[in-house]
């Protein structure tokens, strides 16, 4: 299971939430199945829709390897 905390843990380097949706679809391709949003975001241009998208950058990558 993908955690988002962990990423985030994981790669300081994300300054942005455009990065960290970019990092998500990195790791969904990596063979990950399942992926849970257990923190928001800290970025300031988290937008009001942050889990939808997050959701919809790992599940694309997925529906596209399955």
């Amino acid at each position: 299971m993908l955690n988002l905390s962990e990423i985030m843990l994981q790669h300081h380097n994300i300054d942005t939430f455009e990065e960290l949706l970019a990092m998500v679809k990195q790791k969904a391709g990596g063979g990950e199945i399942f992926f849970r949003i257990d923190v928001k975001p800290p970025y300031p241009d988290t937008p009001p829709n942050w889990e939808d998208r997050l959701e919809g950058a790992f599940v694309g990558i997925n529906s596209v390897t399955r």
